[in-house]
C-alpha cells in the first residue's frame, strides 16, 4: 500500500498522530529502525514540535501543531501499559542530526537515554566507525509479523505480504547486530550530549 501524504496531512497532522494508536495497541513487538531522527515514540514535546513544525512548513498544510504533538506524546503510553516490547537501532547519526536549538537536542538525548532503561526497551545505537555489514537503509517499523512501515518524503508505505516483511526482518537483524547496546550505547550519547552543551 502507498499512500500520499498529501492525502493523509491536507486537514493537519493530528488526525495522522491519531490513525495509529490502535496498530500500536495491538502490537506486542516492535522492531524500529531509524538512520536519521528519534523516533516519535521516544520524542520529548520540543523535538517533535520542531520535527513536525518543518513538516507543516515543508508541506503548506493546516497549522495544527499543538494538537499533532499532543497525539504523538499521547501515543507513548504504550512504552509503560500493556504487553509490548521494543527494540530499536539507531544510528548514531540520528544523535547527531539538529533539527532545533543544542539545548533541545540535549534534553531531547538524555530523554532517550532514560526511556532506554525502561524494561519493555532494548536500545542499539551503530556507532559512525563501525565497519559496515549491512547498509543503511531509510527508516522502518516493524510491527509483530504483519505489517512494515516506511516513511519517504511524498508517502507511506505500508508492506504486508509475508514474503517482504521476512526481507525486513532479516535487515533488522543484520543492522542489530552491529549495534552497541547497555553502556557503551549510553557512552555514544553521552559523547552527542557533550556535542550539543
Amino acid at each position: 500500500m502507498y499512500v500520499e501524504w498529501r492525502r493523509m496531512i491536507r486537514s493537519g497532522m493530528r488526525r495522522l498522530q491519531e490513525a495509529p494508536l490502535p496498530l500500536y495497541e495491538r502490537t506486542r513487538q516492535f522492531r524500529i529502525y531509524e538512520p536519521g531522527v528519534i523516533p516519535g515514540l521516544f520524542q520529548t514535546a520540543e523535538y517533535a514540535r520542531a520535527r513536525m513544525g518543518r513538516i507543516i512548513e515543508f508541506n503548506g498544510i493546516p497549522d495544527d501543531l499543538d494538537a499533532a504533538v499532543a497525539a504523538r506524546l499521547e501515543r507513548q503510553h504504550v512504552l509503560r501499559r500493556g504487553d509490548h516490547r521494543f527494540a530499536v537501532v539507531l544510528e548514531e547519526s540520528a544523535l547527531r542530526s539538529r533539527i532545533g536549538s543544542a539545548e533541545m537536542m540535549a534534553d531531547q538525548l538524555a530523554h532517550l537515554s532514560e526511556e532506554s532503561a525502561l524494561p519493555s526497551v532494548t536500545l542499539g545505537i551503530i556507532p559512525m566507525t563501525t565497519a559496515r555489514t549491512m547498509w543503511s537503509s531509510p527508516g522502518f517499523w516493524i510491527f509483530d509479523e504483519s505489517r512494515v512501515l516506511i516513511e519517504t518524503p511524498a508517502a507511506e508505505l505500508a508492506i504486508t505480504q509475508p514474503s517482504q516483511i521476512a526481507i525486513y526482518k532479516r535487515t533488522f537483524a543484520e543492522l542489530a547486530a552491529m549495534a552497541d547496546y547497555g553502556s557503551e550505547a549510553r557512552e555514544l550519547i553521552k559523547l552527542a550530549i557533550a556535542d550539543f552543551i
